[in-house]
């Protein structure tokens, strides 16, 4: 009746794992029952999880990221305290098994729960409105995206209270991951949380890259879209492009663990090394739908805050496209010790290396942005000096990296770990957290606490260097990769060192959550009357704040890149009320929760062999799917009248150039 699911698979004899879910159910129960009590329900369903406007959408993204990132920063100050104090005698707090899930969990959470969902939040927030337009091309396939992304999120916090979660890394390669040596749900959790979260993702990106080509507003040709838009269609065209791959790669190890096929066997005609093919072919563009979008968010920020426009535009927009072809050409360097030709080697290499052009194009482009700008130093633009100065050290360790002997002594070194995370750290979430920070008075109607914004910069940019400079110097001390316990002494001391960069980059996850705090408490005072709180260039400021369902009362018509500014010098935003329509706006559906319902339990059902769930969580899927297809009432109208009330009732936007 249950499967494999029993007592036992509950973790009574791990007190680390007892407590951390313990106190993850206990959390989540508290939450609901503050919810019921204060009678929130009702608004948070007609507001939130029915929503299908792209910019609630978006905040909800954004929310689930920074949740999940305090899951894998805790993973991580667990790993670096272990390896602090597991050296020679010592054993540490971790045993060997649980440190397995720890590491596998970290990278698996931060890559695509915690990475992905913060990017593709705030293109969903932002897009539409740099773009003119009222929603994104498919409002109810965006809720389903963003629903199946929080079902995976959900199955992998399942795995701390009930089974465990994969030891074999964060890309399960076999055949450490197929059935023999994993035996238990593990594996089985780590493929259903990705294949539903993954599915979630590639419905986004074709949804993003329909919006952005079919639909922007009077004017907007190509070359008149913002940085953020061009940088979020190759990133959305990298994920069509390179999810289905994955898709298909844990297909095929969920059709050898479930029903005993070969595809990565060596010994019964498979190829583990196919596999490794596969997911870095997905992999490496991965990095760049990551960081794409945070160079576009860079770019918005310098640009603004420079008060001039950006340096090289179109030199931008080139670069950008270059980087999104090279992406796929350069998966090779991720396994340059596993036995390929010197020629493979030799070509991967120097496209590892060419694909460094562009990113280094970019650079220059907002260094002479900044130049003879009128700079205001605000946390959007300490965020972004900070990516620039750390992104181009990790860049130069990746072009290191790509020199095929170089990489065959440091490929399974630490040197590496801090290499990615020079780049993920200081490009992405540095990225994330300007563009967070950018648009949160667009979102919210109130700025965020500037003193407490800059301390957590300074507590980030302090702690990364702490916490990874010194891999750089144990990977070439020898320290290798995945290592639960240390044996030589003379590493200690720089491990200590990244604990307390640890330590700092927890002190800054506290001021931010200090600042959010804060802010909402003194929010009257932080209000954003204009719409416009920091003189901005693009069309998303020409709203109030935060924005109305629709949008735009009126489709602006564009004339150039920096649209809003042009507008704001002829100063005709208020000159002549213009004359408003009725407006038809997509209507809140339960589709997408009730959808990811259905894929939390049968991913559960299917990772504890409970077969008859699976069918009816199918079933059920299929249903809600069809009913929604042919319902025909998806649509409201707001009267003109309605949309004149509530342009009328907010003050004038923009000031002056």
């Amino acid at each position: 009746m249950l499967g494999r699911l029993s007592w036992s698979s509950i973790p009574f004899d791990e007190p680390i794992a007892l407590v951390a879910g313990g106190g993850a159910v206990l959390g989540g129960l508290a939450v609901l029952a503050l919810v019921t009590v204060m009678g929130w329900w009702p608004y948070l369903w007609r507001e939130w999880l029915t929503s299908v406007d792209h910019k609630r959408i978006g905040v909800m993204y954004t929310f689930l990221a920074m949740i999940m990132l305090l899951r894998g920063f805790a993973d991580a100050i667990m790993m670096r305290s272990q390896q602090a104090i597991a050296v020679n005698g010592a054993e540490g707090f971790l045993p060997p098994d649980h440190y397995d899930q720890i590491f596998s969990a970290h990278g698996t959470i931060m890559i695509f729960f915690v990475a992905m969902p913060f990017v593709v939040g705030l293109m969903n927030f932002v897009i539409p409105l740099q773009l003119g337009v009222r929603d994104v091309a498919f409002p109810v396939l965006n809720s389903v995206s963003f629903w199946l992304t929080a079902s995976g999120a959900l199955l992998v916090n399942a795995s701390l209270v009930i089974g465990n979660f994969s030891r074999t890394g964060w890309l399960a390669y076999p055949p450490l991951s197929e059935l023999a040596f994993s035996p238990d749900v593990g594996v089985d959790y780590w493929l259903w949380s990705l294949q539903i979260s993954g599915l979630g993702t590639l419905l986004a990106g074709i949804n993003m890259v329909t919006t952005i080509l079919k639909l922007r507003a009077p004017g907007m040709i190509y070359f008149r879209m913002p940085v953020f838009c061009w940088t979020a269609l190759a990133s959305n065209m990298l994920i069509i492009a390179a999810f289905p791959i994955l898709t298909a790669t844990m297909a095929m190890l969920l059709l050898d663990r479930y029903l005993g096929m070969h595809f990565f066997t060596n010994e019964a005609g498979g190829s583990a090394m196919m596999y490794v093919n596969l997911i870095w072919a997905w992999g490496h563009p991965e990095v760049y739908i990551l960081i794409l979008p945070a160079f576009g968010v860079f770019s918005e920020v310098i640009a603004t805050f420079s008060g001039k426009a950006l340096f090289g535009y179109r030199s931008m927009v080139l670069a950008t496209l270059g980087i999104c072809v090279l992406s796929f050409m350069v998966w090779l360097h991720h396994f340059f010790t596993m036995g390929a030709s010197a020629d493979v080697n030799a070509f991967f290499g120097v496209m590892s290396m060419v694909i460094a052009v562009p990113t280094g194009v970019k650079v220059f482009n907002w260094l002479f942005t900044l130049f003879h700008g009128r700079v205001r130093f605000t946390s959007p633009v300490l965020w972004s000096l900070g990516f620039m100065v750390t992104f181009v050290i990790g860049g130069m360790t990746g072009v290191l990296m790509a020199v095929p002997p170089v990489d065959f002594m440091l490929h399974n070194s630490v040197f590496l770990i801090a290499h990615f995370h020079n780049v993920i750290i200081g490009g992405v979430l540095f990225g994330m957290f300007a563009g967070y920070t950018y648009w949160f008075p667009k979102a919210f109607g109130f700025i965020l606490d500037e003193r407490l914004g800059k301390a957590a910069f300074w507590c980030w940019l302090i702690g990364f260097y702490l916490a990874f400079m010194p891999l750089y110097v144990l990977g070439l001390m020898g320290m290798t990769r995945r290592l639960q316990h240390v044996a030589d002494p003379s590493w200690q001391p720089l491990l200590l060192v990244a604990e307390l960069g640890a330590l700092f980059v927890a002190l800054g996850i506290l001021c931010q959550i200090a600042q959010l705090y804060v802010s909402i408490r003194t929010r009257d005072q932080r209000r954003d009357l204009t719409g416009d709180p920091w003189d901005g260039r693009t069309l998303e400021w020409a709203t109030a704040s935060p924005p109305p369902s629709y949008n735009f009362a009126v489709m602006p018509d564009v004339e150039d890149v920096d649209a809003f500014w042009e507008i704001k010098k002829r100063q005709e935003l208020d000159a002549v009320e213009p004359s408003y329509e009725d407006i038809e706006m997509p209507r809140n559906t339960p589709t997408g929760i009730i959808i990811a319902f259905c894929a939390v339990v049968t991913g559960f059902a299917a990772i504890w062999h409970i077969w008859w769930a699976v069918i009816l969580g199918a079933i059920a899927s299929a249903v809600v799917m069809m009913v929604f297809g042919w319902s025909e009432e998806r649509e409201f109208e707001i009267p003109a009248a309605e949309v004149g009330r509530i342009e009328r009732a907010r003050p004038a936007l923009g000031r002056a150039a």
